[in-house]
């Protein structure tokens, strides 16, 4: 079995010169980096946590994370099987429930995809071959709770 690890730098930058003195006394903002890649990912908590609303939260990295893992998968079974992609779109909705002492949990990911592809004969594998996506998807694979998928695939 093979190991593979990840590495993410998360450096907070919300500190206002007084710290974390009460909860309203800094903000939640900090970045994401991975050393070598481009950019940086700037980020807060959800604007219901007091972080801002403008930048990416833990929760929406969570769902796009999902989302990607889905598509990549999902873009090379098609490809094995000779099923001929030429656009994919998905616009995700992750339902968190937050509990009576503040936290809380992920309950389900429902992956909404709109693809295209060449050949209409096809559409019946294609839409199968979501199933099959799940199963391979690493992240989903690492998710305690469900991820549906409504896609809708038409031929060009």
């Amino acid at each position: 079995m093979k190991n593979h690890y990840y590495k993410a730098k998360v450096e907070w930058t919300g500190n206002e010169g007084k710290g974390t003195l009460n909860p309203k006394s800094y903000k939640r903002d900090h970045t994401i980096s991975c050393k070598g890649k481009y950019d940086l990912i700037k980020a807060s908590s959800d604007a219901a946590f007091l972080g801002d609303a403008k930048r990416y939260n833990p929760e929406d990295l969570l769902v796009s994370s999902i989302a990607a893992c889905h598509m990549l998968w999902y873009l090379h079974l098609c490809a094995i099987n000779n099923i001929v992609v030429t656009d994919y779109t998905d616009n995700s909705v992750g339902l968190m429930q937050e509990t009576t002492n503040g936290s809380g949990q992920f309950k389900e990911v429902t992956l909404n995809p709109v693809i295209k592809i060449t050949d209409p004969e096809m559409i019946e594998k294609a839409t199968q071959l979501h199933i099959e996506a799940n199963k391979m998807c690493f992240i989903a694979n690492s998710c305690n709770f469900g991820i549906k998928h409504h896609p809708t695939i038409t031929a060009e």
